[in-house]
């Protein structure tokens, strides 16, 4: 079963330039149609985009779904389907990938890689999110430094993050204009404290000490469709219905 009407006609919505990634936070309500589920994570393969699935920890959902490459109807289309197969998206987040302007310069393979990014990352089950903005108080306002120094500030931050390489995969999505904060962060880690390490040392470092702001935290693990929905069945109580998602 699909997720859009046979033959329809909807023009795709997509970025000039990488892709678009729409993070769902979801609740398990009532039961769950893991086919529904596992036929609108393959609509969105169809497409040519993929989608990463996260059993959450703690209390603020049960599921994590991010929807990458697909065209903006896609990724709504599949919202409804999701909705409609038993998780009830409880927080959201929308963004798109991009060049930062202060890497100009960097080889074309990480250009590809921060605009076309191929994820999850293999043997980096360990997963967080949060959103953040650049500070604007009046003694602290990163828009009023030159851009001279806002590089200078962003490579020192960028150095530090490389230092994690082995040990973290960072996704760094834009999101000004397109939702409350300015840029969305997810982190995939090969040990939960891989993401613990990587944020507190990172935030001593001067672009993030004096100017950051961070919003909430979702923490998860990552895994593939079926063994997600199956380890939160078990934990809600919530059995899936209608066999395996295909």
């Amino acid at each position: 079963m699909g997720t859009t009407p046979e033959g329809s006609s909807r023009e795709p919505l997509r970025p000039s330039v990488g892709v678009s990634v729409l993070h769902l936070f979801c609740r398990v309500a009532g039961a769950l149609d893991a086919v529904r589920i596992g036929d609108a994570v393959d609509h969105v393969g169809e497409q040519g985009g993929h989608v990463v699935s996260v059993a959450m920890l703690g209390h603020k959902a049960d599921v994590g779904l991010v929807v990458l490459g697909s065209d903006l109807w896609g990724q709504r289309e599949f919202q409804t389907a999701v909705h409609g197969a038993g998780l009830v998206p409880v927080a959201s987040y929308v963004s798109v990938t991009e060049l930062s302007e202060y890497a100009a310069g960097i080889p074309d393979a990480m250009k590809q890689a921060r605009l076309y990014p191929e994820l999850p990352p293999e043997g980096k089950r360990a997963f967080c999110f949060y959103p953040m903005s650049k500070r604007r108080a009046a003694d602290q306002n990163w828009y009023s430094l030159e851009f001279e120094e806002r590089k200078r500030l962003m490579m020192g931050h960028g150095a530090l993050g490389r230092t994690f390489h082995d040990r973290i995969l960072q996704l760094i999505t834009a999101s000004t204009g397109l939702d409350d904060w300015e840029w969305g962060v997810t982190l995939f880690g090969v040990h939960p404290d891989d993401l613990k390490d990587c944020v507190y040392q990172m935030r001593f470092d001067e672009a993030s000490a004096v100017f950051a702001e961070f919003g909430p935290f979702y923490t998860g693990v990552v895994g593939d469709l079926p063994e997600v929905l199956s380890g939160v069945a078990q934990a809600t109580g919530v059995a899936p219905t209608a066999g395996s998602p295909g």
